[in-house]
């Protein structure tokens, strides 16, 4: 999940699927890509003013060989 701090002070959260090895850069690149495909309060921007955090719903394939 990554959430990103809008200029109006609202936060905007976005679910973005990755594999667990995924750089946080590229999380914040993907939430914030999606963000700007619509019509909202501009969000930030700034890598650090984004709060990024897994969500684990179960064993992660990849790890698993298959």
């Amino acid at each position: 999940m990554v959430a990103l701090a809008a200029e109006d002070g609202s936060s905007w959260v976005y679910r973005v699927y990755a594999p667990r090895g995924a750089l946080r850069g590229d999380l914040f690149w993907a939430a914030f890509h999606c963000h700007d495909e619509a019509r909202r309060p501009r969000a930030s921007d700034a890598f650090d003013s984004a709060r990024i955090w897994w969500l684990v719903t179960g064993p992660d394939p990849a790890r698993q060989g298959v």
